[in-house]
């Protein structure tokens, strides 16, 4: 699914948002001030064999949802609704009767599906307008991401946003004709309520049947355009350019003061920080180590951060990193502790380091199933209010560190009185304090008058008596399914950080992690599975459960050195190019070949929350065909890359990992010591593409400077190689005359031995991207001063049915001639 923005969504949709006009529904969360439902505390579930007693109906106290595994699903399984799970029983019961399915989706940890229950879903009243009306459907979109990719897109087309709650009008076949996100129960302040509004789609559906299934016609087929159904032809040559571009576009919405990007409310950039890491690395952007430290430096010190314990939360919903949304989740812990370690890696500062083993240590202790697999989130709420169980107030850090260290902590982590958080939902100010700090440790031991690491000393320890304070309050609802590809990124980072910062026991939980996934999510016939809770695995996989634990299992790999994670990582990455590549075009399908049918089957190159599984695929494909030398992973990952190169040239910043990948993938095409670099000097002739590499800038005369060129052909095309065949013109390398050089013995590769239709003997060509080795002498009697060395590169270029005429392309590369 490809995030879409409100001006696209305008031109594809135009009348469809009619019906939201005539409607007078303003699709939004409350403002500020407005009332809303407390959370509550919900009564336990009866035990498993008390459960398996139950009709299939749940009987008179539950619904069918009890008899799932969804800690999302469970939670709603006392509500009066009449909920099914997503599946063929309540298809097959909306058709018979021929009503709409009111179809919701969210997740357990969601603070507003939590609203929408409390406000809606749990009422009596509001139960009997979707019981006579609808059939109701309940799906966690986390392990149903394939339904939830169809509908969000669904509704950001109808209403130009999404969210969660989502809530969809569905035909009974399944194609979805209304749409928004969280709905009051009464109508308030110009907003239409759930009851108002259940009740007029009800009549929309019986008195204008034909215009309900018309829209949802129009609807059905905007999805199938923007879910990159029927694949995607290779749009374009894969070069290091777009990572140049990505860089200016990130710089222009970048916060200097305050770190991250764009205005509140901020997210942490995951992606982004890889991007930003990776670029300064190849040395094409300067700028770029900033942005990702400043960036990495006020999450750690802001509320975003869980001083006391560890980790991160959600997001800020301000633009100083201070107040949070307080859920906490595993798959944005382990993307930010793998920027905090490549972060240390490359500037060595301890301050990155111990935020990353905070956060590493933070899942391993609160977020590890005994059984191995981590955990997917814990909730904001606890005791029905957002952010309790984090909070503090002056008398409470004193009751438990005493008074000096009391009032050093609460100095230094700003606890006051009267407190620092507000409720940005309520407006609503409770009186107690986010800890952060506003300042790095070194500032603040200034002021406290103690050494910065006396300081940091006496700090950890009572951040640890406050921690064993606080695991005794009401925690917040911890959602304890195992998802594959969640577990898989946190794999890769354990596996990655206990390599680079040494820390054995890092590896070891990523080794137990991983060796949990192949046992318990894996059928008889080795195909993933998408999800485990209480010992019982089901769902089969998407395409970011092969990806991402490929992806995790070569990370382990190298971390360990172990040949079975490289033998599992191939076996992954081979069912996943079985079962999810596109036979028609470039990339793969969320889904597989056998899955479900749905309305549609998504292909979605671009990073959300998580990266995109694309990329990640293509990643994985590049490092396997490194370890193994098979060069069909190449292929298939140069196909997935040049398909979405279009997408990529649009939106480069939002691509980040197709770039990652794409600069990994030319890395394994390119000369050593060029990988990533900026290319000296550039001729690009359509179909071929000739870039030139010194090895060395500056040389004495009668010293050898060896120049490397590129030469990218585009697909469908080739050019004869150095030697083939007699009555062919051969890619050639000659100096220009002029020179103050002479040409060495030029190396060019072999060829590869291809039939064409219009000869019958094989001729020998290049193909993709060849490289060339141009050693060039400078003469002894060279000048000093700068000298430029033109390069005459002969190629013809031809394709499966006719050759263009020979041309000859120049690349001039400038030396520095030195005194002898």
């Amino acid at each position: 699914m490809m995030r879409l923005h409100a001006a696209q969504i305008t031109v594809l949709v135009g009348g469809m948002l009619l019906l939201a006009g005539m409607l007078f529904v303003v699709l939004s969360r409350p403002a500020n001030g407005q009332a809303q439902a407390k959370g509550n505390r919900r009564a336990p579930l009866p035990s498993a064999a008390e459960i398996a007693r139950l009709p299939a109906d749940g009987g008179k106290e539950f619904n069918r949802l009890v008899h799932e595994k969804s800690p999302y699903l469970l939670q709603h399984a006392r509500n009066p609704v009449d909920w099914y799970p997503w599946g063929p029983e309540a298809f097959a019961r909306a058709k018979k009767e021929n009503k709409p399915i009111f179809l919701s989706v969210g997740y357990s940890t969601c603070h507003w599906c939590h609203v929408m229950e409390h406000e809606s879903f749990e009422r009596e009243d509001v139960a009997a307008i979707l019981n006579e009306h609808y059939v109701c459907v309940k799906v966690d979109r986390e392990e149903r991401p394939d339904v939830d990719q169809i509908y969000m897109l669904a509704t950001q087309l109808l209403t130009g946003s999404g969210g969660w709650p989502n809530s969809v009008w569905l035909t009974p076949d399944g194609r979805p004709w209304f749409a928004g996100t969280y709905f009051p129960r009464e109508d308030r302040g110009g907003q239409v309520g759930f009851k108002t509004l259940l009740t007029r789609l009800a009549a929309g559906w019986r008195d204008h049947n034909k215009d309900m299934l018309s829209r949802a016609d129009r609807l059905a087929k905007a999805l199938r355009q923007y879910s990159g159904e029927g694949g995607a032809a290779a749009t374009g040559r894969l070069s290091y350019d777009l990572l140049d571009v990505a860089a200016r576009e990130m710089a222009e919405t970048f916060d200097p003061v305050r770190g991250g990007f764009g205005r509140a409310p901020k997210f942490p950039p995951h992606a982004r920080l890889r991007l930003l890491l990776d670029l300064y690395r190849r040395g094409r952007d300067a700028n770029a180590l900033s942005m990702a430290t400043r960036t990495l430096e006020a999450m750690a010190l802001g509320g975003i951060h869980d001083h006391v314990a560890g980790g991160f939360h959600r997001y800020a919903t301000d633009a100083v990193w201070l107040v949070p949304h307080f859920e906490k989740m595993l798959y944005d812990n382990a993307q930010l502790a793998r920027a905090y370690v490549e972060a240390h890696e490359l500037t060595g500062r301890a301050e990155f380091r111990r935020v990353a083993e905070r956060t590493f240590d933070w899942v391993l202790r609160e977020m590890r199933d005994p059984a191995g697999g981590f955990h997917s989130a814990l909730d904001a709420d606890s005791e029905g209010e957002e952010g309790k169980f984090y909070l503090w107030t002056p008398a409470e850090v004193l009751d438990v560190l005493g008074k000096a260290e009391g009032e050093r902590f609460c100095r230094v982590y700003d606890i006051v009185e009267g407190g620092n958080w507000w409720d940005p939902v309520h407006g609503t100010k409770p009186g107690t304090s986010i800890p952060h700090l506003a300042a790095p440790v070194e500032q603040l031991a200034e002021k406290e008058k103690l050494p910065p690491e006396a300081l940091r000393g006496r700090l950890a320890a009572s951040r640890g008596k406050l921690l064993a304070r606080r695991v005794k309050r009401v925690w917040p609802h911890r959602d304890d399914k195992v998802l594959t590809a969640w577990n898989a990124l946190m794999i890769s980072s354990l596996a990655h950080g206990g390599r680079v910062l040494d820390e054995p026991r890092y590896t070891e939980a990523a080794e137990a992690a991983a060796n949990f996934l192949l046992e318990n999510l894996r059928r008889k016939d080795g195909r993933l599975l998408r999800t485990w809770r209480a010992g019982s695995a089901k769902l089969n996989a998407y395409l970011d459960d092969y990806a991402f634990l490929a992806d995790a299992l070569l990370e382990l790999h190298r971390a360990t050195g172990e040949a079975r994670w490289l033998d599992e990582a191939k076996a992954l990455a081979d069912g996943m190019v079985r079962h999810y590549a596109d036979p028609a075009g470039a990339g793969f399908f969320f889904t597989a070949d056998d899955h479900e049918d749905l309305l549609v089957r998504t292909k979605d190159p671009t990073d959300g929350v998580l990266p995109a599984g694309n990329a990640v695929a293509a990643h994985a494909l590049v490092r396997l065909a490194r370890r193994t030398g098979d060069r069909a992973y190449l292929a298939t990952a140069r196909a997935t890359l040049e398909g979405f190169q279009a997408v990529t040239a649009r939106m480069p910043s939002g691509m980040a990992h197709t770039l990652l990948a794409t600069a990994a993938f030319l890395d394994g095409t390119t000369p050593a010591g060029t990988a990533g670099r900026k290319p000296d000097a550039v001729a690009d002739k359509k179909p071929v593409r000739i870039e030139a590499f010194a090895a060395r800038a500056e040389a004495a005369p009668g010293e050898t400077v060896e120049i490397e060129l590129r030469l990218t052909v585009d697909p469908g095309w080739h050019v004869n190689s150095h030697q083939p065949g007699e009555g062919l013109v051969a890619t050639e390398v000659a100096l220009a005359r002029g020179a103050p050089a002479e040409l060495g013995t030029v190396r060019y590769p072999p060829g590869r031995n291809v039939k064409f239709p219009f000869r019958p003997d094989a001729l020998s060509v290049y193909t993709g991207t060849v490289r060339l080795a141009v050693p060039v002498r400078l003469a002894a009697d060279a000048k000093p001063g700068k000298a430029k060395l033109a390069l005459l590169v002969t190629t013809q270029p031809c394709s499966d049915r006719a050759c263009q005429a020979s041309q000859t392309q120049t690349v001039g590369v400038e030396v520095t001639v030195a005194s002898k």
